[in-house]
């Protein structure tokens, strides 16, 4: 069966659901394909928003007119204003009951979404992706693609690069392998060099079942939105630090202590932490993994599939394909997956009406960090490094640039001068 689309997002991850937003509210007829049976991947083991510069990010899309999704997280967020070693002003939403909100507002919007759609084929002709079918035999065709598919998976890349699969929130061994629409067209795909022999960085964090754990930190968890717990000696790990995709949370703080998120679950701030040694820790004796279902033992290894593109984020050699999230650098967070997100779909749809292609300048946070991956790769074959607002060199390159404040109205009042105040609530047109 061929079915058709002006814009057909692949992927249902924060940037996906946002390139689906982005690319409807710009006039496009768009249909969003999931693998699994639910949306927002990594966000559906992840929670944290506006820590650090990501509050400066948020309220610059909202600015330009992409601020949707940050208002659906805001509205669920268990905790505000919380800080943690490193972060400030973090807000955490219930990762528990996310994704409905989300679902139904892409389909008030008038996206068809549409879940257990796995791709693994695309069909090129000379520079154009025509159509991408599923492992069930449906034909897509649109006018322009969004490659959403996220950086990690397959199976076997987290068991060759990582501690095996740890049957983690992208759950390959349920919904089949991930295959990014990218590779499969016939582009160039490239990987973070880690620090690690192997490429690759493993995801950042793990989930506990919150009333598994004692009393006492559940009660600071509900009352602060966090819980510093101090590790016995034995379990210092720093060695783990360096291989985090979470740069942001590498530091010493991380390793001589459990710090636990309330995010509906008990979110650690570690990679993986094995399960007999965690329940020696007071307080956690009883304690449970949520997600991943597999902590213990491992992460997903991530940033092994990055498309190489440019600063509109179209793919490089094909003219109607775009990328977003971790498919278009090495981006850590929800909040970055989310306005590449609305770039990659806004500049879609314009790619599909025949429309000029948005270039946001590099005097808002957002084209900063599109540009920087962009910088810091010129010739090389990988990257070296993650990227986020939450930390990290980025974030120090946005307090040295001034761009970072949490002033709305500073913010506003620069995305007005920069002539982009609601460009993502807008319509492309065709000259």
């Amino acid at each position: 069966m061929t079915r058709g689309a002006s814009v057909v997002v692949i992927g249902g991850g924060w940037a996906g659901c946002s390139a689906a937003v982005a690319a409807v509210k710009a006039g496009a007829r768009v249909t969003l394909l999931e693998r699994t049976d639910m949306l927002l991947g990594a966000g559906l083991s992840g929670g944290i928003m506006r820590n650090n510069g990501r509050y400066t990010a948020a309220e610059e899309a909202a600015a330009m007119g992409a601020g949707d999704l940050f208002a659906i997280t805001d509205a669920h967020s268990i905790h505000t204003n919380v800080s943690f070693p490193g972060h400030e002003h973090a807000s955490l939403y219930d990762i528990t009951t996310i994704e409905p909100p989300v679902r139904s507002a892409l389909e008030h919007l008038g996206v068809t979404v549409l879940t257990q759609r796995r791709i693994i084929s695309v069909r090129v002709e000379g520079d154009t992706v025509l159509s991408v079918g599923t492992a069930d035999g449906e034909t897509w065709e649109a006018g322009a693609f969004v490659d959403a598919t996220g950086s990690a998976g397959p199976m076997g890349s987290c068991t060759k690069h990582g501690n095996g699969c740890a049957m983690c929130m992208f759950r390959c061994p349920s919904f089949g392998p991930r295959q990014g629409v990218t590779k499969l067209a016939g582009a160039r795909e490239i990987a973070l060099e880690g620090p690690r022999p192997a490429p690759g960085v493993f995801s950042g964090s793990c989930d506990l079942i919150k009333t598994s754990l004692s009393r006492e930190i559940v009660s600071k968890l509900d009352r602060d939105g966090v819980a510093v717990v101090p590790l016995p000696r034995s379990f210092i790990n720093k060695s783990k630090l360096s291989s985090k995709a979470c740069q942001q949370y590498a530091l010493d703080a991380y390793a001589e202590n459990l710090v636990v998120l309330d995010n509906g679950h008990a979110k650690i701030m570690t990679p993986y932490f094995p399960l007999e040694h965690l329940r020696q820790v007071p307080g956690f004796e009883c304690a449970r993994y949520a997600e991943p279902l597999a902590g213990g033992k491992g992460n997903s290894v991530r940033y092994l599939s990055i498309a190489e593109r440019d600063d509109t984020l179209k793919v490089i050699g094909l003219a109607n394909l775009f990328c977003c999230g971790e498919k278009c650098g090495p981006y850590v967070g929800h909040t970055e997956a989310i306005l590449t997100g609305a770039v990659a779909g806004r500049n879609a749809a314009a790619a599909a009406a025949g429309a000029g292609l948005l270039r946001l300048t590099r005097n808002t946070v957002t084209g900063d960090l599109i540009a920087v991956a962009l910088d810091e790769r010129p010739s090389a074959a990988r990257f070296s490094s993650t990227l986020t607002f939450a930390g990290g060199a980025f974030f120090e390159r946005m307090k040295e640039r001034g761009l970072y404040t949490t002033d709305a109205r500073l913010i506003r009042s620069r995305v007005r001068s920069e002539g982009l105040e609601g460009v993502f609530g807008r319509p492309v047109t065709a000259p």
